[in-house]
């Protein structure tokens, strides 16, 4: 591309970021995807401490945090599948339709919802983050949040590009289910409640192959400063990452052809 070509990616993404965060920030609506993790973590955190106990739970930061991982990457993801629902909403009231046709550069209007989800999920972690604190979360990790804050990101921005890509296939809110079950179904045929050397049947034959699986792993690894399955957990998430952007960006063609 040239450099004119670029600006024009840049603006638009830019344009379509800023519009994203500020109707996520003016619609108490949007605060959604924060408020069913803070749920979950409050009822599983508080009403399931004692598993923290049991013999074969060796997770080392407690069961707070243990909860808290998995609540954190639900977050973001789920708040990755309500950009999808913001991104339908635009195609039935007819705004997609105008921005794609004044966009110079409409590959900058995948770009421009990732962004304003990032900045979406970090005001949703913040919040979870300091619940977590609140109710006695311990810390273990150091540099190795670092490795955390990756993970979730890419947990993100997967998410983000999965539900814009049904989105704009779809182009109607009743996209809805079927951007959000398949992350929710994800999400909990994960270890959720105790490690996976404690689950027993088919739950944990499905749980070993959930790649989730690793990620909530490794990210729960570097919370307690025991960094495990690094460079599988970042590779599964990078591949997610690319997979749903290639899918994001087919979608948005075939809006186009569509001529919405």
């Amino acid at each position: 591309m040239t450099a004119g070509t670029y600006g024009g990616f840049f603006a638009v993404a830019g344009a379509v970021a800023w519009r994203q965060t500020y109707k996520y920030f003016r619609n108490p609506a949007f605060l959604a995807p924060a408020l069913f993790p803070l749920f979950f973590f409050v009822a599983f955190a508080g009403g399931l401490t004692r598993v923290g106990s049991v013999p074969g739970f060796d997770y080392a930061a407690g069961y707070t945090a243990f909860q808290f991982v998995w609540a954190l990457l639900q977050a973001v993801s789920m708040g990755g599948a309500f950009t999808g629902f913001s991104i339908a909403g635009d195609f039935e009231n007819g705004f997609s339709r105008r921005l794609m046709l004044a966009a110079s550069n409409r590959r900058g209007i995948v770009l421009g919802y990732v962004l304003a989800s990032i900045a979406r999920a970090v005001f949703t972690a913040t919040l979870v983050t300091v619940l977590a604190l609140v109710i006695g979360m311990r810390i273990s990790g150091g540099y190795d949040l670092f490795g955390l804050i990756g993970l979730v990101l890419l947990a993100n921005v997967a998410a983000t590009l999965f539900g814009a890509g049904v989105a704009m296939l779809m182009r109607t809110q009743q996209a809805g289910p079927v951007i959000r079950t398949p992350i929710f179904i994800v999400l909990f045929l994960a270890p959720v409640f105790v490690p996976l050397p404690l689950l027993n049947g088919w739950l944990r034959t499905v749980a070993s192959i959930n790649p989730f699986t690793t990620i909530l792993d490794a990210a729960r690894g570097f919370l307690a400063g025991q960094p495990e399955n690094v460079l599988p957990a970042f590779g599964i998430g990078l591949a997610l990452v690319v997979v749903f952007a290639g899918w994001a960006l087919y979608a948005l063609r075939r809006a186009e052809k569509a001529g919405s």
